[in-house]
């Protein structure tokens, strides 16, 4: 394993972030190239457990001799943001200077480009470089993984329909219990990467074989626990076997979880302001006109609370960790078998 770092010059005088990077060089030029990443978004951290462990096991296999494909890992993706404290609460989705999410406003781009996202890297902010740079290394490979996770949630991924139902083997290796499949339009660093690739030749592909960028939720931000990320490093371990970047024979069941589109996502929220009490948790399957919480608005009052019913049947994906919340605050995310009928902007669920 070769270690390097990425110095990434900061916006004010004195300041500079330094991006570790761990490479494995493989033996097969053939095999498909590799690219992990973990907290994009700062403070999520069960994919930074999870690489850490991954890699134990990537030099057990470099010392097998075992390593087909180049492996480039990221094991904590963000410097910026993980510095970012505000009141001693760590503040890793956005940038605070700018205000843009870590993970939105990738530049979207062919991959014939690639090169030019290092040009004039010194004009650029700071975000901006680190940005492109992980882009860069990303559009390098064939195999991009970006391990984010959720508030409160199953364990599921956002993929792009132009990798499904391959990308299936994804799915059963790290056990994923639900498959949400996008249309791969937004500026997110996952759809950024299949943007490139899509926009290779003049007409768009719709398919993408052989190559796959995901975003993986690996559960909660506070599901991190020593045998929880060795299981998810052993699932991802097992992935990159079954698509030849590890000389290892492995055998994957089907996956069995629902694989859904975005529009049939039901985004339940807060209709006002108060203190919520739920009645299920992740994981459960309800039905439509469920009652899935009480929202008390106005304690003590006769008529101080209000009951938030399921729009529709399905399976509860997320739900918000916060007990306290404003007006059209998520509560929960629920699977369905139908599209939604709420209105709201196409692509990604979260800004």
């Amino acid at each position: 394993m070769n270690t390097s770092e990425i110095i990434i010059a900061g916006d004010t005088a004195g300041i500079e972030w330094r991006l570790p990077v761990l490479r494995f060089k493989g033996s097969d030029p053939k095999a498909p190239k590799v690219y992990i990443q973990a907290a994009l978004h700062a403070n999520e951290l069960p994919g930074t457990a999870l690489v850490h462990f991954l890699c134990e096991r990537l030099r057990q296999s470099e010392n097998a001799g075992q390593i087909k494909s180049d492996i480039i890992v990221v094991p904590h993706a963000n410097p910026i943001g993980a510095a970012q404290s505000h009141f001693g609460e760590l503040q890793g989705r956005f940038d605070l200077g700018s205000r843009t999410n870590f993970n939105r406003e990738f530049p979207l781009i062919s991959v014939k480009d690639r090169d030019g996202l290092l040009e004039g890297l010194e004009n650029r902010s700071a975000i901006d470089k680190l940005k492109r740079q992980l882009l860069h290394m990303a559009l390098g490979c064939d195999l991009v993984i970006d391990l984010h996770c959720d508030d409160e949630s199953l364990q599921y991924a956002y993929i792009d329909e132009a990798f499904w139902p391959e990308a299936a083997d994804l799915a059963s290796a790290m056990d994923m219990e639900a498959v949400l499949l996008s249309d791969g339009e937004s500026s997110a660093f996952e759809e950024a990467v299949g943007f490139a690739w899509k926009y290779e030749t003049p007409e768009k592909q719709s398919r993408l074989p052989r190559k796959l960028s995901v975003t993986v939720e690996l559960r909660g931000r506070r599901d991190v626990y020593p045998e929880m990320a060795k299981k998810d490093a052993d699932g991802l371990w097992k992935f990159l076997a079954s698509r030849g970047a590890i000389d290892a024979a492995v055998s994957l069941p089907a996956f069995d979880g629902p694989a859904v589109p975005l529009d049939n996502i039901e985004i339940v929220r807060a209709p006002e302001a108060g203190t919520v009490l739920f009645h299920h948790n992740i994981g459960e399957w309800v039905g439509e006109g469920d009652v899935l919480a009480t929202l008390i608005t106005r304690p003590g009052m006769a008529d101080g609370s209000l009951e938030i019913r399921a729009p529709q049947a399905g399976l509860i994906v997320t739900r918000s960790s916060e007990r306290l919340v404003r007006r059209r605050a998520d509560l929960m995310k629920i699977a369905c078998k139908t599209a939604s009928k709420a209105t709201r902007k196409p692509g990604t669920l979260e800004d």
